[in-house]
């Protein structure tokens, strides 16, 4: 990086991890209410290999001429602020940026983001960890949102309770009141009950409510009782309602006062922000065919 351009990963023409290029991009200035960051951190999430295979472009929510930016979230340090921004340069932050079709993402050096959608990382937080804090975080206090008060039964399953969101909503949803049973695989067990949550490995029919973090859909929707409660994570798959359950999708959005409550609790050991591996951005292909190949638990980290 000079001081006129950063390095991004992009994507131009979809096709799997080879297919991603790091590019010399000109650094921004920002402008009112907006700040840039120097990343200090960016995990890779599934939605980016989605990204990347084209699932997006082929759903037509992609019309990027040149290249596709990739990454959500990270963690950094403010270097420049527009007007309007009380942020000071050296301020510890992490943020979220949304949508698919941008040309720069946060799997990048530096960052221009809303003000708004940063939060102050806590000194007790490392920068990494934070980092895997904002979607997955937020994704997860959205879907305990939409999920409402427990009442007086309040039996939850958390599909995909072992992964980074389910993680993040098993803790949330416990605290929010909900008798929280994990789906998980057998070894998942012991972190499960370190979140105060029943582990199983197979779940029968009958919850009062379902947070679908796994993606399980019409599989998830089907383990809920008449009358029940179903949040999923995915936008663009909806199950279709049956049996007078409740059904609701969480599009996560940016919101730097959840994510500063969100990070605070995870730097008070409240919450389990896991990092699997720490990867230098310029192996970001080899980030994603790990990410693909399975059995991550936490997120898999790219540091510029």
């Amino acid at each position: 990086m000079n001081a006129s351009t950063y390095r991004a990963a992009v994507v131009r023409t979809p096709g799997g991890p080879d297919a991603i290029e790091l590019v010399d991009v000109p650094v921004p200035t920002p402008g009112p209410g907006e700040v840039r960051v120097a990343v200090a951190a960016a995990p890779v999430h599934p939605v980016d290999l989605a990204v990347v295979a084209g699932v997006f472009h082929e759903m037509g929510l992609v019309h990027q001429p040149v290249w596709t930016g990739l990454g959500w979230d990270f963690a950094g340090t403010v270097v420049a602020a527009g007007p309007g921004v009380d942020l000071a340069a050296g301020q510890r932050v992490a943020g979220l940026v949304v949508g698919f079709d941008r040309d720069a993402g946060s799997h990048a050096e530096q960052i221009v983001v809303r003000a708004a959608d940063v939060a102050p990382v806590p000194d007790d937080l490392d920068l990494v960890t934070a980092a895997t804090v904002p979607l997955d975080g937020l994704a997860a206090a959205q879907v305990v949102d939409a999920l409402g008060d427990p009442g007086d039964a309040g039996r939850l399953l958390v599909t995909g309770a072992a992964g980074s969101v389910g993680g993040f909503a098993t803790a949330l949803a416990r605290d929010r009141g909900w008798r929280v049973t994990g789906l998980a695989r057998d070894h998942d067990a012991a972190f499960l009950r370190g979140l105060a949550a029943e582990p199983t490995t197979q779940a029968e029919p009958g919850w009062d409510a379902v947070a679908d973090a796994a993606g399980l859909r019409e599989g998830a929707l089907a383990l809920v009782r008449d009358g029940g409660t179903y949040v999923g994570v995915l936008p663009a798959a909806v199950p279709a309602a049956e049996r007078g359950v409740r059904v609701a999708v969480v599009d996560t959005v940016p919101d730097g006062e959840r994510l500063a409550d969100l990070l605070k609790r995870a730097a008070a050991g409240e919450l389990p922000a896991r990092v699997h591996a720490v990867v230098p951005l310029d192996e970001v292909a080899d980030a994603h065919r790990a990410m693909a190949a399975g059995g991550v638990r936490g997120r898999i980290v790219l540091v510029p």
